[in-house]
């Protein structure tokens, strides 16, 4: 081999290495996509809409929340969609607990938790389990004490989602049954004033108008509410139950380090922003920013808790 010959290789090689630095350091060069599976307009859209725009204006390119509603009980196309997206960060999952947790215990196979890995989790929606006012019980012990007496009729949100999942599974671990149970578009002030149902599980800002004329009997979060401080946390009342439907980000696997540091970079202080903790505390969500190793140890633990669940309403 000549002295130029190896002269040409060094050079080539150094270009090759330089090229691919080059790639990487030049991410995000193209429009970003964040992908929300479900409606605009709840908790997730709206903090992934501000994570979208400051990572605009950090980085100089298009981010846009892309929206594709599948269902709560799937298939979740949006998710499906990150799940067969290029492992190069351009395509960003906005992911309720049910993707990565239970996705693929629904007969979704892309949706297997090997598939993506977290960003950082950063949204606990504020689920509890509510009645009117004037019901006469105002504990889950007292519920369930009534209920062996009295048809106690449920309304939840669907019945694979997490927490009407938790709310069935405590029923039975506290030893009675929901008298009837039912699916509604709307969980709000009027279902409990109209009679539709008995209790209901819903998200505190739907009722938060009605506050002062309803019991908040728990919470099914993995700690309690600050707008509803008296109402225990689910994992109090029994914690194998102890699980909370969130929202986080996530990649497909294989997405370079330095392009999941770059999107986490922003959302983490997106997410800690004051106008984020408005919406917090406006709503009764917790908003916060957990890491990457911490929501994968907490995505193993919910798919473990999600199994007993399961066995517990076989």
């Amino acid at each position: 081999m000549t002295v130029t010959s190896v002269l040409k290789g060094c050079v080539a090689a150094a270009g090759l290495a330089l090229t691919a630095g080059a790639a990487f350091a030049d991410y995000p060069e193209k429009p970003v996509n964040f992908i929300v599976p479900w409606p605009p307009g709840d908790l997730e859209d709206v903090l992934t809409r501000m994570i979208a725009e400051d990572f605009q204006e950090e980085y100089g390119v298009a981010a846009a929340v892309v929206n594709k509603p599948g269902g709560g009980g799937g298939p979740f196309p949006g998710a499906i969609e990150v799940a067969n997206a290029p492992a190069d960060g351009y395509t960003v999952g906005s992911f309720v607990i049910g993707v990565p947790v239970m996705g693929h215990q629904i007969d979704i196979p892309p949706l297997t938790p090997a598939k993506f890995d977290p960003l950082g989790i950063f949204l606990t929606y504020p689920f509890v389990i509510a009645t009117s006012g004037d019901a006469p019980y105002s504990s889950m012990e007292e519920l369930a004490a009534h209920a062996q007496d009295n048809d106690v009729v449920l309304g939840h949100f669907g019945d694979v989602l997490t927490p009407t999942q938790v709310t069935k599974a405590y029923a039975k671990s506290a030893g009675f049954e929901w008298g009837a149970d039912a699916a509604f578009d709307a969980l709000d002030c009027n279902t409990l004033a109209s009679g539709d149902a008995d209790v209901i599980n819903t998200t505190l800002q739907l009722i938060l108008p009605c506050l002062d004329d309803v019991k908040v009997l728990v919470s099914i979060t993995d700690q309690r509410i600050p707008l509803v401080p008296d109402a225990p946390a689910i994992g109090e009342l029994n914690p194998d139950l102890d699980i909370a439907l969130w929202n986080g980000l996530f990649v497909t696997k294989d997405t370079p380090q330095d392009v999941r540091d770059k999107i986490i970079a922003v959302a983490k202080e997106t997410v800690m922003s004051d106008r984020a903790q408005a919406v917090a505390a406006e709503t009764g969500a917790l908003v916060y920013w957990q890491t990457a190793d911490e929501s994968a140890a907490r995505v193993a633990n919910d798919i473990e808790t999600m199994a007993r669940i399961s066995e517990t309403l076989e």
